[in-house]
């Protein structure tokens, strides 16, 4: 039987199924979207006595199916209908393959009142153009590669609820500024030693599954070879494969760096407007995500290059050659960076933004949160810690914005320190 791991996102699916709104899942390949729309389909007959026969999915990798509903959406769908008046549910997988899918959707939802379409797709650029058809009537969401938290309850059940109390407590001082206190650790090593695994192979859920280093590292090479060497290259037509998969192999090795277009555009043998061209194409396929530069004095903050970083750290690690443990690396603290980063996002991916901020005189902060009103700003100092301690860089941010509350994410520190009248939070990396 095929083991079936739970996911987050899968309570936001269940909290809005009663809606008629279209959901939209989008995310990279192979992060588990079409095994997520089965986990719904079994909640739906199970938890909601829904039919299993008003349940219907349809891949779009498909070829037959996907030309027969490109010829007649309306009348093909309306195939599985047999019983009028019902509540149908539509899982359609692969949407991103259905040319012109934004109009063919519409005409659906605005036909048949009395079904429910759930699609997935890979590439957010092709998703995004449904939007101008679909103002009102869809729901979106993104499913990435398996968080730490994911990836811990599909490792150890235990390790996990224990690391949950503090990762909520850490996430809730971040948001809200509510105040916590620990005793001692004595879980930080086993929790250590699943986020060094994480660091290195990712969250992708066949990886997780691999039984050993050299499974798991065929499983990214095969992700790697057909996602972003073939599939990305066919669905958007980029006319230069070797040149796309030069740039890939750049930005691995310049993770939570500045992004430097001329010194991009000359190595891959292009220009401006197509490294630009190229980074959008990466970002909307969910292979990496750009940060840009936070700024609120125009005058003496860098307002230009953003920072790069990979959705899933396991792709990055192949693109580098590189799934040597953390503790010889020298890039330990760009992936720790890395993996940060994916963390703040998925904490405010609705309702705030995660950017950087550094000056002309190059003081710099690796993030900076803005939450409502509110800046929060987040070091990683992925190293050991005899007591707090904070750069003069952060201390410079401190000084310019007077926020209540900070965080410094170490190897394995809990600490407190005040500065004037902000908090800042000494913790471990791995409670993110």
């Amino acid at each position: 039987m095929k083991e079936i791991y739970e996911r987050e996102l899968l309570g936001e699916l269940k909290k809005w199924a009663g809606r008629r709104e279209i959901f939209a899942i989008k995310g990279p390949r192979q992060s588990g979207k079409t095994t997520l729309l089965k986990i719904l389909a079994e909640w739906l007959e199970n938890e909601r006595g829904v039919n299993p026969k008003n349940i219907v999915f349809l891949t779009f990798e498909d070829k037959e199916i996907l030309e027969k509903f490109t010829m007649a959406p309306k009348e093909f769908v309306k195939s599985f209908v047999e019983r009028e008046g019902e509540r149908y549910y539509f899982l359609l997988d692969e949407f991103h393959y259905v040319k012109d899918g934004g109009q063919k959707l519409k005409l659906l939802y605005d036909t048949m009142e009395n079904s429910k379409f759930i699609i997935t797709g890979s590439s957010s650029l092709e998703i995004i153009a449904l939007s101008k058809f679909l103002v009102g009537r869809v729901f979106s969401f993104h499913l990435f590669p398996f968080n730490l938290h994911e990836f811990l309850n599909a490792k150890d059940k235990r390790i996990a609820k224990v690391r949950k109390e503090k990762s909520d407590a850490l996430k809730n001082f971040i948001l809200e500024g509510k105040e916590f206190k620990f005793g001692k650790d004595i879980f930080l090593g086993d929790v250590l030693k699943f986020f060094e695994e994480y660091a290195i192979f990712g969250g992708y859920p066949e990886a997780i599954k691999g039984e050993n280093a050299e499974a798991k590292r065929m499983v990214l090479k095969n992700i790697y070879e057909t996602y972003i060497g073939r599939e990305i290259v066919e669905l958007l037509r980029i006319p230069d494969i070797f040149k796309f998969r030069k740039l890939v192999s750049l930005l691995s090795s310049q993770a939570g760096s500045l992004i430097n277009y001329s010194q991009l555009a000359l190595a891959c043998d292009s220009y401006y407007k197509e490294i630009t061209g190229l980074l959008n194409v990466l970002e909307e396929t969910y292979v990496i995500k750009l940060v840009r530069p936070f700024h609120k004095n125009i005058r003496t903050e860098l307002r230009k290059n953003p920072k790069v970083y990979f959705i899933d750290l396991g792709l990055r690690n192949y693109a580098v050659n590189n799934f040597n443990g953390l503790e010889p690396r020298s890039d330990r603290g760009t992936l720790v960076e890395n993996y940060a980063f994916l963390a703040l996002f998925n904490l405010v991916k609705d309702f705030g933004k995660v950017n950087y901020w550094r000056t002309l005189g190059k003081a710099e902060v690796d993030f900076v949160l803005s939450i409502g009103e509110e800046v929060v700003p987040v070091e990683v100092k992925y190293s050991s810690f005899k007591e707090p301690k904070i750069s003069r860089s952060f201390r410079s941010f401190l000084a310019t914005y007077r926020p209540s509350r900070g965080v410094v994410l170490t190897k394995n520190f809990w600490g407190e320190l005040k500065i004037s009248g902000t908090k800042v939070k000494f913790v471990p990396a791995c409670y993110l």
